[in-house]
């Protein structure tokens, strides 16, 4: 009980930790809202009652799909080019014009173009967000809470993914922008309240600012004890690191081993096919033979998206990293296996008195993911690097996720489209099995690892 009450997020000394996270999930949140946006409306506007005056067939739907990855790289490579130059705030603070921008677009849409920029945008919000929010959570929060913290993340994507469902499933296609839009407002007026990050302050060398603020993170009067610590620990990364990082800084043997491990980490995430299953989720129902309605479907398992990430949210600094990740991805790829071939078999046989397995399966997958692969890629992909090269070893990393975001978006239609649910399926098994063979014998725990010392 003891241990419970020192990591809960509730403590006094934690509660602006706690409520930076909220305020800056905000846009991941509204990122989430944009991804989940798109599995019900493909349903909708690829019928002969589309609530547009264009058409979208199998060429624009796959494009649709996958230029969130363009969005997303583009995004990278922007934050990685300011994160350190203008800051962390500076860069929240960016995020919430594009993301005001897509719904705009997606009102006024007169022809296909509208929404791919559109998609663009979301996936620009999402790629900017998921290097700066996780920096900067790591940053203000309590190393026994980090964990808990940094999962927040996914878990806001996942609600915005729900909420997305929803609206999207139930009201009219031109109402859900006209409501999406009041989300990045209220995050840019809710940033307004939270100073920058102490370590960054720090680093430029603004040590009143850099008290002040973490003063107000600790929420504590005396904090010079822990305040001097932080100091030291900054001015000696700095003494090591005096000169600018240079490729020697990236081909170090821990830099290297992270590089790896942050590879397989993306690729095992992209090709299991749960993010292609998130944003093509009716299409897969509907491929499955499943009786049951398919945004009913899409719902529920948004909802098991929540459920799973607030698993990995309460455990994750008890049990660790590690051992979640071989969870999930040992679970992705069996309950892929037994998904694929029930609809092998659906195809040869009379399941019919089954057609409510691929629902349960698709839970499984769900949820198993969250509680890891999803819920924990960000924690774990920022506490692998070095100090050193945090920053842009992990925008290195988000930019080879964008790319592989874009190739699965854009092949998992056409995949499913040409070669069929089970194959599909399968080979998202072969993936994630593979990934979990990797993290069993490679992965080490990061769990309590210090973000301002190897």
């Amino acid at each position: 009980m003891n241990k419970f009450f020192k990591n809960s997020l509730l403590q006094p000394q934690t509660r602006y930790q706690l409520l930076a996270t909220v305020i800056v999930n905000i846009i991941t949140f509204g990122h989430g809202v944009g991804v989940g946006w798109l599995s019900p409306t493909l349903t909708k506007i690829s019928t002969s009652n589309s609530p547009l005056d264009f058409e979208v067939g199998i060429s624009e739907i796959s494009w649709l799909g996958s230029m969130l990855g363009l969005g997303s790289l583009c995004g990278n490579l922007t934050i990685a080019f300011l994160l350190e130059r203008m800051g962390r705030k500076f860069c929240i603070y960016l995020l919430a014009g594009p993301y005001a921008c897509l719904w705009i677009l997606i009102y006024c849409a007169s022809n296909v173009a509208y929404l791919y920029a559109a998609r663009f945008l979301c996936g620009f919000t999402g790629g900017a967000g998921y290097v700066v929010v996780p920096i900067f959570i790591s940053e203000v929060a309590d190393s026994r809470i980090r964990g808990s913290l940094t999962s927040m993340v996914m878990l806001s994507v996942n609600l915005g993914i729900l909420a997305g469902y929803i609206l999207s499933t139930y009201l009219d296609y031109h109402i859900v922008p006209f409501l999406a839009i009041g989300l990045p407002i209220a995050y840019f007026v809710a940033n307004l309240m939270l100073p920058e990050t102490a370590p960054y302050l720090l680093k430029r060398s603004q040590l009143l600012a850099a008290e002040s603020s973490f003063r107000y993170y600790q929420n504590k009067e005396d904090t010079s004890v822990d305040f001097d610590e932080l100091k030291t620990a900054i001015t000696s990364q700095q003494a090591q690191s005096d000169t600018a990082i240079t490729y020697k800084d990236l081909i170090t043997k821990p830099a290297i081993k992270a590089f790896t491990s942050s590879i397989v980490l993306s690729t095992g995430y992209q090709f299991s096919g749960v993010f292609s299953f998130i944003n093509y989720m009716s299409d897969i129902f509907a491929s499955s033979g499943s009786i049951l309605d398919v945004n009913t479907c899409t719902i529920i398992v948004g909802v098991v998206q929540i459920v799973g990430v607030y698993t990995s949210t309460m455990f994750v600094d008890i049990v660790g990293r590690r051992i979640l990740m071989l969870i999930s991805t040992l679970g992705i790829g069996l309950g892929c296996i037994a998904f694929g071939c029930f609809t092998f078999y659906a195809q040869e046989y009379d399941l019919s008195g089954f057609n409510w397995l691929p629902l349960v399966l698709m839970i499984l997958i769900i949820y198993l993911a969250n509680i890891g692969l999803i819920g924990l890629f960000f924690v774990v992909l920022v506490e692998l690097f070095p100090a050193k090269i945090r920053s842009l070893a992990t925008s290195m990393s988000v930019v080879f996720l964008s790319l592989l975001v874009f190739c699965t978006l854009k092949l998992f239609p056409l995949l499913l489209h040409y070669y069929g649910i089970s194959i599909t399926m399968w080979f998202s098994a072969i993936s994630s099995l593979l990934t979990f063979f990797y993290f069993f014998v490679f992965l080490d725990e990061t769990k309590g690892k210090s973000m301002i010392e190897d």
